[in-house]
């Protein structure tokens, strides 16, 4: 069985090189690229950009250093460099074979901090012409990410490059491995119910990311006494002559001399060292709730499931993406130099990496995202314990967790040359998770200050609650601590489902109603009947109409008891805006509309109408541009502009649906003369100003559109699929317009953040009429 076992995973193994090598290869060759920041479409940009403009930001800084902070990208540059003599587990293959090491964590930066990074491999093995070489780089970087550089000439370049130079220099494989190999630690203690001023702790391994480790598990409270270091020869003490100065500072006076012998009663054991180092027989002798933490790549110095047979009490953490709590650095060095560079910080102290270290053990107490639990294995729940000790790299909240946390020390410890307000520094980079959540953070934050302002939440009710996407986006806005939620159907499917999502108390979380068992059933069914008796339901209708969760939540809303309701997702569209028709109404003076607000990294639009009006007419198109700058006006700063979208362009065409939408720019300009509003125009004059320059001088657009009106539903609802699919962008919607009350249907293809999305959505829509 063995042998099928080793056969199955080496041919696993050889199609995963394969496909390594095809996504290196494939074309545009590497993983980075540079971009550009500036406008550089006209002479003039040229000339500002270059010559001769470019010369005056140069003496500028010829006058002060620091100003190349201000007029260069300098602060957001990381310079990631190596030698190529530690590479991963491959050892010492040399600055060529490195790159694709370097270009890897590059790209890990700017995709998960935002951050430029030049990678530089250097042909420098001898440590003080490899230090002279990245000390001269100084002028172009904000910090620097030395990378596989091996030990013990790792230690000298770190501390002498620190002493050196005037920007932060980190040494991500020693220090990165041991920060977030630290916030496991902290959590497993937790979990085992040990203090750390009492455990004993060994290290298989004394390089770079062992040393660290120790290092940082000293500073975090692991006495001296009660830490072993073993290397290839054994136990580091006091007797042994072959000791650097690196390992010297752990030698203990002890008669231990093997790890075997280290680790009997010990309660942890952390191996940075070799393959199998660690045997069964070692670890039957640790203490209860033995921690191991196998880090070696790319394979441990035991494997979980070998540990967990002989101990299964023990708690395990590897480097592998396919075992639990794996000990990735990328949960760390992005997030670090982020806040290092964001307060210009001029080293990464103790202190930076200590917060980092708490604010990654805090952020796994937490519960977790859905779309943490999707980017991995849909289905898999994910919540605090053995097996889940530590954040997943992609794990959005990490960036507003630790950036912050190391811009504090920095300033607190005296080391950032820029202090900034940390109260609003979350809002300064936001934006690197994209304009969808720095759109939906600023509402929450709204939300939050009429929650404190009014000491009163907003109530949003949602039925047909068995979904897992429900349930979830529920729990999570709970916790986040600013809504109450009220959750329609049978309370025992609810819980059950709940438990199967790992979703922890939720009974105390949020209200759960059965509609029959609901003692607002009779004043429901009383109120549906005077309000629908002429509409064709009698009495007994009535009741039976509140069995179906839609018209039970409507009626909650309808009754005040509730401020918002948000439906739709696990059923089609019509179905679930239909009770809220019927039972919530439209105002009498507005159109009803469905917006999409469609988000691109630098730009903001509003579509519509996406779900409702199918084919409308020149009055009914004017309404829902009404409808449509009313939404925009609310959610964007930016000038309302107004594209009446055709097939043609100003009468080019004299067919009546580009009649229609020419008609409906005159009502508006009737009702809202100051408005900035032309058409019918075709997609591309809406949006390029150049274009209509040329061709429709005439046009009334001051600049390019972000309102885009559809002259019919088909149109509007490709559209806003395509631009999501194909254009990437992000949505947020459908958001009606003209509901009497705050009132909002999903699509039944919703994602959970989509849910929670629309829940704050409808909360900030209700907060805006207390």
């Amino acid at each position: 069985m063995s042998n099928h076992k080793e056969a199955a995973d080496n041919e696993v193994q050889k199609i995963m090189e394969q496909e390594a090598l095809d996504y290196h290869r494939r074309s545009p060759a590497g993983k980075i690229y540079t971009g550009i920041k500036k406008p550089a479409a006209t002479q003039r940009d040229l000339t500002l950009a270059y010559s001769p403009g470019v010369a005056i930001p140069c003496l500028e800084i010829e006058k002060n250093e620091e100003d190349s902070f201000i007029y260069t990208g300098r602060g957001n540059l990381v310079g990631v460099i190596s030698n190529g003599t530690a590479v991963l587990g491959l050892g010492d293959i040399g600055p060529h074979a490195a790159k694709p090491v370097m270009e890897g964590k590059a790209m890990l930066f700017k995709k998960f901090a935002d951050i430029d990074v030049f990678d530089i491999e250097v042909d420098a093995k001898d440590p003080d012409q490899f230090i002279a070489c990245v000390k001269a780089l100084e002028p172009t970087f904000g910090g620097i990410n030395l990378e596989d550089i091996k030990a013990p000439e790792c230690f000298y370049i770190e501390e002498k490059l620190r002493e050196q130079m005037n920007i932060p220099v980190f040494h991500d494989d020693q220090h990165g491995t041991a920060i977030i190999a630290a916030a496991a630690f902290l959590n497993a203690l937790e979990v085992a119910e040990k203090k750390i001023e009492n455990v004993r702790v060994v290290f298989s391994g004394a390089g770079a990311a062992a040393i660290a480790c120790a290092n940082l598990f000293l500073s975090l409270g692991v006495k001296p006494r009660n830490l072993i270091l073993c290397d290839s020869k054994g136990v580091v003490h006091k007797g042994r002559k072959d000791l650097n100065q690196y390992k010297e500072r752990f030698a203990l006076d002890i008669e231990l001399r093997t790890l075997a012998e280290a680790l009997d009663g010990a309660d942890a054991f952390v191996g940075v060292s070799v393959a199998k180092a660690l045997s069964a027989d070692m670890i039957l002798k640790m203490a209860l709730n033995p921690i191991i933490f196998a880090l070696a790549n790319p394979e441990p110095e035991i494997r979980p499931d070998a540990a967990r047979a002989v101990r299964p009490d023990a708690i395990v953490a590897t480097g592998r993406s396919d075992y639990p709590n794996q000990v990735n650095n990328v949960l760390g060095f992005p997030f670090i130099f982020r806040g290092a560079l964001d307060v210009r910080a001029r080293v990464i102290n103790e202190e930076m990496k200590l917060a980092a270290v708490r604010a990654i053990a805090a952020l796994a107490r937490e519960s977790v995202p859905d779309a943490v639990m999707k980017a991995y294995k849909d289905g898999e729940v994910y919540q605090f314990g053995r097996d889940y000790l530590i954040p997943k790299p992609v794990d959005p909240r990490v960036l507003f967790h630790v950036a912050p946390a190391v811009a504090k020390a920095a300033m607190d410890s005296g080391v950032a040359r820029r202090p900034i307000d940390i109260a609003r520094y979350a809002e300064q980079i936001e934006h690197i998770l994209g304009p969808t959540q720095s759109m939906m953070r600023s509402i929450q934050r709204q939300i939050h200050a009429v929650h404190k302002n009014k000491q009163r939440k907003a109530r949003i009710v949602i039925p047909n609650s068995y979904d897992r996407r429900i349930l979830r986006a529920a729990a999570q806005v709970i916790d986040e601590g600013d809504l109450e939620i009220s959750l329609i159907g049978n309370p025992e499917r609810i819980l059950i489902n709940a438990e199967k999502f790992g979703l922890i108390n939720f009974r105390d979380k949020v209200e759960i109603i059965a509609p029959v068992h609901s003692k607002k059933f009779d004043e429901y069914a009383a109120r549906l009947f005077e309000e629908r008796q002429r509409k064709g339901v009698s009495q007994s209708g009535a009741r039976q109409l509140l069995h179906n969760y839609n018209y039970f939540a409507a009626m909650m809303l309808q009754c005040g008891d509730a401020d918002g309701i948000v439906s739709g997702v696990v059923e089609p569209y019509g179905p679930s805006i239909r009770p809220l028709l019927e039972v919530i109404g439209v105002h009498d003076e507005q159109t009803l509309a469905g917006i999409y607000m469609v988000m691109q990294r630098d730009r903001q639009f509003f579509f519509a109408d996406c779900t409702v009006n199918e084919n409308p007419n020149a009055v009914k198109l004017a309404e829902i541009v009404l409808s449509t700058v009313a939404v925009a006006e609310r959610y964007t700063n930016d000038p309302i502009r107004v594209a009446m979208l055709s097939f043609s362009s100003f009468g080019a065409s004299r067919s009546p649906d580009a009649g229609k939408v020419a008609e409906a720019v005159k009502i508006v300009r009737k009702l809202r003369p100051e408005l900035e509003i032309d058409g019918e125009m075709q997609a591309d004059v809406a949006l390029n100003e150049g274009l209509r320059e040329r061709e429709f001088p005439f046009c009334g657009l001051t600049g390019d559109a972000n309102v885009l009106i559809f002259p019919d539903l088909a149109s509007a609802n490709i559209s806003y699929k395509m631009m999501a699919q194909i254009g990437n962008a992000s949505l947020i919607g459908p958001i009606l317009h003209g509901m009497r009350k705050p009132a909002n249907v999903l699509q039944i293809s919703a994602t959970t953040d989509e849910v929670v999305n629309m829940i704050y959505v409808t909360a900030h829509q209700a907060m805006e009429r207390w």
